[in-house]
């Protein structure tokens, strides 16, 4: 069938499959996924037949700690979708100071372009947890989204909840204490990684957090007082789970009810056209 240019698809381009709106069965986040590693929640929304075009662009890559995949200005030429670990967008001001805007991990992706085209980044996309990710050419990632219906209303949904996410982040930055905002973000990294041992220093914290890293440490210092967290050379043991949601502001649970929509919510209608 020829695409909307005129012409004849080539044996890398998507072709309009995917799921019929009777095959929604609103239990998407329960689906097990035996062909993709449990981890991409975007990923898992693509049906069989579509999953075997999509991996002839998928390059599984590693994600080290530390590592810069863009800096501000710099090409999108590839979306990252985390398998685990995490990849923080970092706003990076005149005079060399930062601070974390966004998060990503398994549940969405990083870097998609918003225009769908090759975009330059807005922020620094740094690897802050390490893990392992597929990434894809841009162009190949906009070519799937046209194609599928289900990997369209789940990429809708993650772009707008990367928003949402975003800007709760930024009230949360201004109205709340940091000790609060100290266990939301440590709470969001145990979401991403399913371990109680967070490799968190306070020099990174300090930098996410946008504050002097002696903040840190005095937070950090009443958080283990309080049974909540253990802290020591470098890394972050989370003991009490629930009590670091009662030390966190409200931000942490707006934003967790928000992504978990994202799986259950029925496909997006623009998708459908």
């Amino acid at each position: 069938m020829p695409n909307a240019s005129g012409d004849a698809p080539g044996p890398n381009t998507f072709s309009r499959v995917g799921a019929r709106r009777d095959d929604f069965d609103g239990n998407m986040d329960q689906r097990r996924n035996d062909i993709w590693p449990s981890g991409n929640n975007l990923l898992s929304r693509v049906p069989p037949e579509e999953r075997r075009i999509l991996d002839a662009h998928l390059e599984p890559v590693t994600l080290e700690r530390g590592q810069v995949l863009y800096e501000p200005g710099a090409p999108l030429t590839h979306v990252y979708l985390p398998v685990s670990g995490m990849i923080s967008l970092v706003a990076v001001m005149g005079d060399g100071r930062t601070a974390e805007v966004a998060t990503i991990g398994r549940e969405g992706a990083a870097a998609m372009s918003a225009s769908g085209y090759t975009d330059a980044a807005f922020t620094r996309y740094a690897v802050h947890i390490p893990g392992q990710a597929f990434r894809l050419p841009a162009q190949a990632f906009e070519d799937l989204i046209d194609a599928s219906v289900m990997f369209c209303s789940a990429v809708t949904r993650w772009r707008e909840v990367l928003v949402r996410a975003t800007l709760q982040v930024v009230a949360c930055n201004l109205l709340h204490h940091l000790r609060q905002r100290c266990a939301r973000w440590i709470l969001t990294t145990h979401d991403r990684t399913e371990s109680e041992l967070l490799p968190l220093t306070q020099e990174f914290l300090a930098e996410m957090l946008g504050v002097k890293r002696n903040a840190v440490n005095i937070v950090a210092r009443e958080l283990q007082a309080g049974g909540l967290i253990e802290y020591k050379r470098g890394r972050i043991t989370v003991l009490d789970r629930e009590g670091l949601k009662g030390a966190a502001c409200e931000c942490y649970g707006i934003i967790h009810a928000e992504v978990g929509k994202m799986f259950t919510d029925a496909p997006s209608p623009e998708c459908w056209d």
